[in-house]
This record gives structure tokens, C-alpha cells and sequence, in this order.
């Protein structure tokens, strides 16, 4: 795929393949992996900001810290991390919204400090602090990294970056390529179950967490997602 087909496609219908209707299409153009870094490198711009966006499960985190592996391997330094798990609301939030049984539902998620961060992060102009949720407190780190204003590539990974909902879709504009990563269903159930077993949960509550959150949320991601430029399996 020459790279100006994603420029060409972003300047004819600004708002994307989906205009403003949302939902998972085949108009996302497929790529194999082991491609990503490439047609990321041939991309026009000294500051160039990356979704990469999938269900929970998917295996998104996993792209994106080997895309910038790669990346940082040809160019040391070109490229750093962004997780929208960074902006998850704290726990006494949620209790107080009556929300903790969805935590990692859209809702639960600070979309104003999100924009505030990724809206810094396009200009380039200076260092950025970015959030970083820490698993094993279940907690957010306010000072999690710092991104350097020196760096081109920022991979900002999440499952809602392409979400077409209030406090969502203003972040679709400011990426400059998207990537979807889409296993099937029965892949993310298989991923999902393992990751709450290998955690230590009882099987009732492991089913509860990904029957009744990570899947639905999953769902949402797709249906109600603006298509990518990019998908790979």
C-alpha cells in the first residue's frame, strides 16, 4: 500500500471512511504487521501521532510495543508510548458514579483529560507527562513518562480512540494514521479468560468480567468505531 493512500483517502472525506455514522467496515485497509514500521516511516511529518485501537484481548498492546521496538531500532528515539488506560477513573470515582462493576467501559474513562493530553502531544512543541495505569494497584500513576518533545512517532493505544461518542470523537481529527487490530470473537473469549485466570479470580467472577465487560465493551469498540486506515489480523 503506497502510503498517499491514506493522505488521499483523510483530504477527500476529512471526517473518515465512516463519516460521522460510526461501525466497523472493509473499507480499513488490510497490512500485515511486520509491514507497520515502514509505511509509518514513510509518512510525511516531524511529529506524527498513531491509534492503535482494538477490543480488549486483541493483543493491541502487544502491536504497539513492537511497533515501536522496530521504529526505535531504525531511529533511536523516534517513537514512545501513549496508553488510553492512563486515564482510567480512580476507583472512589467510580464507586461514587456507581460504576466500578464496568470499569473500562467508555464512562469510566477521563475523556477531558485525555484530549487535554493527546491535543499536547500534536503539537510537538514540548515535553509531555502522560498517565500510566498500574495494573497491579489498579490505580492511575499521574506521573507515569514523560514523552520527549524530540520524539516523531507517538503510538496512543486504547480500545475507544475511534469511539464516535460525546467526549470521544473530538480525538479522531488529531491522529495522523490509524491502526485497528481485529481477532475474532472467540480468540478475545480464549485471551480474556486466560488473562483473569492467570490474575488468581474464581471462575464465576473471571466469566462475570468477560461475559458481562471486556466482550460488550469489545462490541462497542467495533459497532460504534470509526473505521481505520489500517487493519491487521
Amino acid at each position: 500500500m503506497d502510503p498517499s493512500d491514506i493522505h488521499n483517502r483523510r483530504t477527500i472525506d476529512p471526517d473518515g471512511p465512516m463519516g460521522d455514522h460510526g461501525a466497523f467496515m472493509a473499507s480499513e485497509l488490510r497490512v500485515d504487521r511486520e509491514d507497520l514500521p515502514a509505511h509509518l516511516r514513510a509518512l510525511d511529518g516531524a511529529r506524527l501521532l498513531v491509534a492503535i485501537v482494538g477490543a480488549p484481548g486483541s493483543g493491541k498492546s502487544h502491536l504497539t510495543r513492537d511497533l515501536a521496538t522496530a521504529l526505535n531500532a531504525h531511529t533511536p528515539g523516534s517513537a514512545a508510548i501513549v496508553e488510553m488506560d492512563g486515564f482510567h477513573r480512580d476507583n472512589d470515582w467510580l464507586d461514587a458514579h456507581d460504576l466500578r462493576a464496568r470499569k473500562g467501559a467508555p464512562e469510566t474513562f477521563d475523556t477531558e483529560g485525555l484530549y487535554d493530553i493527546v491535543s499536547r502531544l500534536r503539537t510537538g512543541t514540548q515535553d509531555v507527562c502522560a498517565p500510566v495505569f498500574e495494573r497491579d494497584h489498579d490505580r492511575v500513576n499521574p506521573e507515569g513518562h514523560t514523552v520527549p518533545k524530540t520524539v516523531r512517532f507517538v503510538l496512543v493505544e486504547g480500545n475507544y480512540l475511534l469511539l464516535n461518542r460525546p467526549g470521544w470523537r473530538d480525538l479522531y481529527p488529531m491522529f495522523d494514521l490509524s491502526i485497528r487490530i481485529a481477532p475474532s470473537e472467540p480468540v478475545l473469549r480464549a485471551r480474556l479468560i486466560k488473562r483473569w485466570q492467570d490474575q488468581g479470580l474464581p471462575a464465576p467472577e473471571v466469566r462475570r468480567r468477560v461475559e458481562e465487560n471486556d466482550l460488550p465493551n469489545g462490541r462497542v469498540a467495533l459497532s460504534e468505531g470509526r473505521a481505520a486506515d489500517l487493519r491487521v489480523l
